[in-house]
């Protein structure tokens, strides 16, 4: 992985971060989700007109991808509200990257090195460490967390081998998005019977503007596994949840205890480990 794919990688992490921040604080995360796809979705237009279209190989892929992304949307919804957010987000997003690296290796043939094995465990542990959990706490909200994790994983292999032959990955990304918006609209409309329109501006304004980040953030990592194994981009990816405890110590008010900054540490080990392998 050359440095240029690990800082924009890092940089996606970092978007991703910020737009699930903008979702744990939302009082309607069903609602919030939902425009936050659907301006993804939005944003997404001027990729589809300004592209070509992706190759015919690519749209199974690219099917698949939306069924996975639109389960990926739910369960997270679910996870966060049969679970805390500070137990859900680690568990989905830490154990993703060894899934994929799992699924890359059986699936598509991929080898990474021993060093590059290491550091996505590293990431994966440190990640799963920040989890907060307990022998008393139902494991509804763990379970929920990994099946997260599990679509997660599964959408980041599908979408990989899709962006791969479609032989344009921006493209691939552009109708990723605007495809999966309307999927989960539907989803909120069969529930609530009206359509996710928040009466204050700026929660209209900024779950929207989340889902461009949500666009940006994930259409960097379908780039980059065109041009990197997929585990050592989905860890990479997965280093969100440092800048996530970082963005919730400076402006949420949460705590950076020792047991946070250890785990922090371990993923940033583990980033550099994956760092050294060009």
């Amino acid at each position: 992985m050359t440095l240029l794919v690990m800082a924009l990688v890092l940089c996606a992490a970092l978007l991703h971060a910020s737009w699930n921040a903008l979702l744990k604080t939302s009082a309607d995360r069903l609602c919030a989700m939902t425009l936050i796809t659907l301006g993804a979705g939005l944003g997404a237009l001027p990729v589809v007109l300004l592209s070509p279209l992706p190759q015919a190989a690519s749209w199974p892929w690219l099917a698949l991808g939306v069924a996975l992304h639109t389960g990926y949307n739910v369960f997270l919804v679910r996870a966060y509200r049969v679970g805390d957010f500070g137990q859900a987000y680690p568990i989905a997003r830490g154990s993703s990257p060894l899934l994929v690296s799992v699924g890359a290796a059986l699936l598509v043939g991929e080898h990474m090195s021993g060093l590059s094995w290491l550091g996505v465990a590293l990431i994966s542990v440190g990640i799963l460490s920040l989890a907060q959990l307990s022998r008393r706490m139902a494991l509804a909200g763990p379970l929920t967390a990994f099946a997260t994790g599990v679509f997660i994983a599964g959408y980041t292999v599908v979408d990989g081998l899709g962006a791969r032959a479609s032989g344009d990955a921006l493209a691939y990304a552009g109708w990723l998005f605007l495809l999966d918006s309307p999927a989960i609209l539907l989803l909120y409309l069969l529930r609530y019977r009206r359509l996710p329109w928040p009466p204050d501006r700026r929660v209209l304004c900024s779950g929207l503007g989340a889902g461009v980040l949500s666009l940006l953030a994930y259409g960097i990592v379908i780039w980059a596994v065109t041009l990197a194994p997929m585990g050592t981009v989905s860890a990479l990816r997965e280093t969100s949840v440092l800048f996530a405890a970082l963005i919730g110590a400076l402006f949420l008010g949460e705590k950076l205890t020792v047991r946070r900054v250890s785990s922090c540490l371990l993923i940033t080990a583990g980033a550099m480990l994956l760092g050294l392998q060009r």
